[in-house]
């Protein structure tokens, strides 16, 4: 049954009584409520209400906070919006909540003291954008490299992407204040177990962690500012899919699904399924090399190597059916670039099969080997509140009993024509994530078998005989092997977005590592963190080099021990 006609039927909270309640709560202060469609509803306020607006959404109607964004409105509105997005899931309806803000006064009341979920996101605004989050409880830098002049901020209009500021001294965020009688562990940012630069402090008390302290962002690559001032509508999906190794194509299919949402497109039915089978194709073999990476991190490397072996013939797979292991260079808004031949149904069912029997003596053997469950077992917990308090997403929060699957919740491509079931323990740590990954790649296998089956004939690509108009805004959403990739479009001039926003699911599962590490020892630190697959390069978003020799900046040893 399409779990997309049950929802509809079953509605709990609907925009209009959303609005209703906004409006019993703001008064004057809600300034507009436009739904579009019943997924998505944008609402207006007067910045002074921003607070209570959110409050209203997150404790008041229950909603999940998704992320926050920026936007330069200067020419046209005379000043800053800022958005923030909420998710009611059960009701597959996402909700955005704008406020502008006066170009001669960028301030706003931060929202984080009462979701401390959104911490990053208002940081980053501050950070690219200069509007000022009133009563952040941790207002340090957060994005821009240590070296960054103050009063220049690289997401508003005026500044190029080749204007090159000169090298300001003192920039540096200070670390957290140490704890009383602890010793500071620096994990990063080069670890063993950690294959991308990030920086931890970990803050002991004999083996036990008491606090810790995040530093990360040295991979940011300004992907934002190129798509909304130097790229066309079809190029960015090219970019789209290099802001993760591994979730390329949840990237690029994201971003075409909020153009195609903003510009009503409708995408073919044969061109849905393609990309539902490439979506699973992507988290089998995420999941494949997940569980590797997490063995080697405990040491268990012969479990490393076999689901790496596992995992080839998922990449060979992939290369012969689009020319590339990783980066497919498939999606464009409206469908897809190409086609998927009936003969290589075959080959995928091979492939699949194959991975799906070995898959299945590996599950087998996990919950009885006992050195992998002391490992594992009661290890990172993360309770249900604390998920919905960091706003955590994926496997994450399905392994703390928080069923947050957006092929469900949200159905798109072609999920909402596909049987299947969300995978969720209760354990709440690291064991938890771990077997609800377990449980998830067979489920994928199913998924492309049902699309292989359902596969409808017709057109892949939608045709687009219109200029997009500017001033349009749309969501798109994918759920990826980490949780929901949620990416927002603004429409602009010239065939260009005037913003677009990415938010990968690394961004909001590492908020979680502070609370998740707390009371662990310090030996169980690398699996805790590992156990959130994190993603540091698709969460950074700016390669930091040496403007003025063009030559990448390298840190060092003196400089990391000076930054702690």
């Amino acid at each position: 049954m399409s779990r997309h006609v049950e929802l509809d039927e079953d509605r709990a909270v609907t925009a209009e009584q959303i609005t209703d309640s906004m409006r019993r709560r703001l008064g004057d202060g809600l300034l507009d409520s436009r739904p579009a469609g019943p997924t998505r509803l944008y609402l207006t306020v007067d910045p002074a209400k921003i607070v209570d607006a959110a409050d209203e959404l997150f404790n008041g109607l229950g909603a999940r906070f998704v992320i926050s964004a920026g936007t330069d409105e200067r020419e046209n509105r005379g000043g800053f919006r800022v958005s923030h997005f909420f998710s009611f899931d059960d009701e597959d309806l996402y909700v955005a909540l704008h406020a502008l803000v006066p170009e001669d006064d960028p301030r706003i009341d931060s929202i984080t003291p009462i979701i401390p979920g959104a911490n990053w996101a208002e940081r980053e605004i501050q950070d690219l954008l200069g509007v000022t989050a009133e009563g952040h409880p941790d207002p340090r830098r957060l994005v821009l490299p240590d070296d960054w002049p103050a009063d220049v901020y690289p997401l508003r209009c005026d500044f190029d992407t080749r204007d090159r500021p000169a090298s300001a001294e003192g920039m540096a965020p200070p670390m957290k204040n140490r704890p009383e009688g602890a010793v500071m562990v620096p994990v990063g940012p080069y670890f063993p177990t950690q294959h991308e630069p990030e920086a931890f402090a970990v803050f002991v008390e004999g083996e036990v962690v008491v606090d810790s302290d995040y530093r990360g962002f040295y991979n940011h690559r300004g992907i934002e500012k190129l798509g909304c001032a130097d790229l066309t509508y079809n190029q960015i999906p090219f970019i789209a899919e290099r802001i993760c190794g591994i979730c390329g194509f949840v990237h690029s299919c994201a971003y075409c699904m909020a153009v195609e949402n903003a510009a009503g497109i409708e995408v073919p039915r044969r061109a849905q399924y393609i990309r539902t089978i490439f979506l699973e194709l992507e988290r089998l073999h995420s999941h494949l090399l997940w569980t590797g990476v997490a063995a080697h991190i405990i040491g268990f490397d012969t479990l490393f190597m076999q689901t790496w072996r596992m995992r080839e013939p998922v990449m060979w797979l992939c290369e012969q059916l689009t020319g590339n292991r990783k980066t497919y260079g498939m999606n464009i808004v409206g469908g897809v670039r190409r086609d998927l031949p009936a003969d290589a149904h075959e080959k995928i069912e091979k492939v699949i099969a194959d991975v799906e029997r070995e898959w299945s003596a590996l599950t087998d053997a996990v919950p009885g080997d006992r050195t992998l469950i002391a490992r594992l077992e009661d290890v990172g917990t993360l309770t249900p509140d604390q998920v919905r308090q960091t706003c955590c997403l994926g496997p994450t929060a399905r392994g703390s009993g928080v069923a947050i699957d957006l092929r469900i919740d949200h159905p798109y491509a072609a999920y909402g024509e596909l049987e299947m079931e969300k995978c969720v323990e209760d354990g709440c740590d690291t064991l938890a994530r771990t077997l609800v990954r377990l449980a998830e790649t067979p489920v994928a296998i199913d998924i492309i078998r049902q699309c292989l089956a359902k596969m409808p004939d017709g057109e892949i690509q939608a045709t687009i005989d219109e200029e997009i108009p500017p001033g349009l805004e749309g969501i798109g959403a994918v759920e990826a092997p980490r949780g929901e990739s949620f990416h927002w479009v603004l429409t602009g001039e010239n065939n260009r977005p005037k913003r677009w926003r990415v938010r990968a699911p690394s961004y909001q599962n590492l908020q979680a590592i502070g609370p998740m590490i707390h009371g662990d020892v310090l030996a169980d630190v690398p699996i805790d963190i590992g156990s959130i697959d994190p993603c540091y390069s698709c969460t950074d978003r700016m390669t930091v080099i040496d403007r003025r020799s063009g030559q990448m900046r390298v840190m060092t040893r003196e400089e990391i021990l000076d930054r702690r």
